[in-house]
């Protein structure tokens, strides 16, 4: 999924609130204990689980809706909506069986057909879902998605109200960790309907079945609150009554906030985190995420990006070491490939140590101002130009600005002949700018949803409608279709480690950095679990 940069890469973990309660005061009393002050660090673009992309609606959905299964502490599958799963010799059929006790906020029942409706909701081509192709795998979802086939013919069905049966065209190895992403989540149907093209626009164009009802949110404003759901199957467990919300895009107030004891925690900014790596609060928290810059392949007009010499140029004058110097202290590490490491272990080592050298090099942690002199050379000749002004898209949080501006000064120092302009934008243009493929050069980082590497390498495929830039190969796609059908495990790390390979050789974009977030968390803050980019308060407290 794709979040918005915060200082400290504290994307939608920044901890402040604009009406502050007594969670931060000195004469808190039991009842305040259980209200938090939270924040994200860009506005929600989205609340309708079928369009949404982003670790922003991804939070919020998350706590306010309930699949199957939940994503626990280091992303281990903890229960949700399935009492039980039987899953056939083949390893083509899951039989899930479902809570009779779990209600959506209008009073409904949460029944197997929720999940057949919302599952064909997001596959219909109707719905322009950008996740639809999570659900290749399963039976008729490539033809759906590809208008080939109706949703009705998605391989899932309800058997009576609380029996889910799904059915796959092939083993999926992360099937059950899909089931803790909120894309695979089901949706009330009658609520969908009633409230139209307005569903997921506003905190009153939704029901929920979550711990928390989202209330005040109206599409466009900077704060909103959750508060504890009376029909949820576990509320028992739900310790907080409310968790107010606000959108904090720098670390300078939520600091200066959390210094005055007025919020639970914040982001810190490279000089903060000099500052206080020994205070008990500091927190390192890995994303599972690389930040990386997509070149815009797909627009008329970008003759320069589709140059693959002048993608090497850029890429190499990068200083990447300095970049994360710059913007969190050196939290997070200079990155050479797209997956992120320590996602997934492979035979007991890294799964990024099966990408080739060679296609590393593309990416030094000091960049190398000698070759990309080299590799623009031959890409300005090739386009018979002698300069060049590309555009670099980015968000407008701090830490995504200073990345920009980096990025501007590395290249414009290093490549005289290139002339970088940047255009900070509001996350939620950002997006639609990659979407449209309306842009040159873009900054964006992304979180796996699951941890598999295949959760990175999908989105480069021809097509994909997470494939901002569009980039295409077709020994590349190849490769990743192998990697979902081979039965060797062996051969599917091969299949995607190839697959990076050729990506990475062809500079089909610029890995930047693995992201860290990087915090100062209150002590009395307990059992808020980050997975990834999400934060889950299903179990937190103010101890």
């Amino acid at each position: 999924m794709k979040i918005p940069k915060n200082l400290g890469q504290a994307a939608c973990v920044c901890l402040a609130a604009l009406a502050l309660t007594a969670c931060g005061s000195s004469k808190a009393s039991s009842s305040a204990k259980k209200t938090l002050n939270w924040s994200a660090s860009a506005e929600i673009p989205t609340m309708d689980l079928s369009k949404a992309t982003d670790s922003v609606s991804f939070t919020q959905i998350s706590n306010t809706f309930e699949g199957l299964y939940r994503l626990g502490k280091d992303s281990k599958i903890t229960p949700g909506l399935a009492t039980s799963e039987k899953v056939s010799k083949d390893g083509k059929t899951y039989t899930f069986t479902l809570r009779k006790n779990d209600k959506w906020s209008n009073g409904d029942p949460v029944t197997a057909q929720d999940f057949v409706y919302s599952w064909r909701r997001t596959v219909n081509p109707k719905t322009e879902s950008e996740y639809s192709y999570l659900f290749s795998g399963i039976k008729n979802a490539d033809k759906i998605v590809a208008g080939k086939k109706p949703a009705t013919s998605l391989g899932i069905k309800a058997v009576g109200k609380y029996k889910l049966v799904v059915i796959l065209e092939r083993r999926i190895p992360y099937f059950n960790k899909l089931m803790g992403f909120a894309v695979f989540f089901p949706q009330n149907e009658k609520a969908v309907k009633n409230y139209g093209s307005k569903y997921g626009t506003a905190s009153k164009y939704l029901v929920y079945n979550g711990p928390y009802i989202q209330k005040g949110w109206t599409g466009s404003n900077l704060s909103w609150k959750m508060v504890k759901n009376k029909y949820y199957w576990d509320k028992s467990k739900v310790k907080l009554n409310q968790i107010n919300w606000s959108v904090q895009k720098s670390t300078t107030t939520s600091y200066n906030l959390y210094q005055a004891k007025k919020l639970d925690a914040t982001s810190l900014d490279s000089s903060q985190i000099k500052q206080l790596k020994s205070d008990k609060a500091f927190t390192l928290l890995p994303q599972g995420g690389t930040y990386y810059m997509t070149f815009g392949q797909g627009k008329s007009g970008n003759e320069y990006v589709k140059n693959a010499n002048i993608r090497k140029a850029l890429s190499l004058a990068i200083d990447r070491g300095g970049l994360v110097s710059t913007i969190d202290g050196g939290a997070s590490q200079p990155a050479n490939t797209l997956t992120s490491k320590d996602l997934t272990k492979v035979n007991g080592k890294d799964y990024t140590s099966l990408i080739s050298s060679s296609a590393k090099s593309l990416y030094p942690k000091d960049g190398n101002k000698k070759l990309a002199k080299q590799y623009l050379a031959k890409g300005l000749a090739e386009l018979g130009k002698s300069k060049i002004k590309l555009t670099l898209i980015s968000s407008d949080t701090d830490s995504a600005e200073k990345t920009a501006e980096s990025i501007q000064s590395n290249i414009e120092a290093t490549l005289p002949q290139v002339k970088v302009e940047v255009n900070s934008v509001p996350f939620k243009t950002l997006l639609n700018r990659l979407a449209s493929h309306n842009f040159q050069l873009g900054l964006i980082d992304w979180i796996a949803d699951f941890a598999d590497p295949i959760s990175f390498l999908d989105l480069f495929t021809t097509g994909n409608s997470q494939n901002d830039g569009q980039w295409s190969n077709s020994e590349y796609d190849k490769l990743i279709a192998d990697s979902k059908t081979t039965t060797s495990a062996s051969q599917r790390w091969s299949d995607m480690s190839k697959a990076e390979d050729i990506l990475l050789n062809d500079a089909g974009i610029c890995p930047l950095y693995y992201s860290t977030s990087v915090m100062l968390v209150r002590t009395s803050v307990k059992n808020a679990v980050y997975n990834r980019g999400n934060w889950d308060f299903k179990e937190a407290y103010v101890k």
